[in-house]
């Protein structure tokens, strides 16, 4: 699962090195956003339950697929700011949005047999954008690189205290 480890510390990185800017931006809150990374491959829980038992259990049409969309993606966001102190929600929506759609944007990189990315847009539109296909999710390349980030983010925030 190389994919799903890149996204988190893509986001890891970037809000580790925007730290440098933001104050208010601390460890916990980098966290959040990583948190932000996993919610589009939040479809994997199919592996344990399946949309028919959902669908079974609900009595309404049900499909783990949509959570890989930016409408589904922002649902889940607003749940999880809701769920936090009204002190922190600015920031925590921010933060979850961030990860979330560093992970839409990536995904939209990967190449796929059909050449077009996920439905991102939806429910404002069903547009499937072209991916350059940069990568399979299955390349280890990608998570090699970020790793990489990932650890120069780490030491250069570590050398600025």
């Amino acid at each position: 699962m190389p994919d799903l480890l890149t996204h988190v510390l893509l986001t890891y990185a970037v809000a580790t090195l925007l730290a440098i800017r933001y104050r208010w931006l601390r460890p916990a809150y980098v966290t959040v956003g990583m948190i932000g990374a996993l919610i589009p491959d939040l479809n994997h829980i199919s592996a344990l339950v399946s949309s028919q038992a959902v669908e079974a259990l609900l009595g309404i049409p049900f499909d783990w697929d949509g959570l890989q969309t930016g409408g589904v993606v922002f649902l889940v966001i607003l749940i999880g700011t809701v769920l936090v102190e009204a002190a922190e929600r600015r920031r925590v929506f921010i933060l979850l949005s961030f990860g979330a759609a560093a992970h839409l944007f990536t995904d939209a990189l990967i190449r796929v047999p059909e050449g077009r990315s996920q439905s991102m847009f939806f429910p404002i539109t069903l547009y499937q954008p072209p991916t350059p296909g940069l990568y399979l999710s299955t390349d280890i390349w990608p998570l090699a690189v970020t790793v990489l980030f990932a650890l120069i983010a780490w030491y250069i925030v570590r050398a600025k205290e």
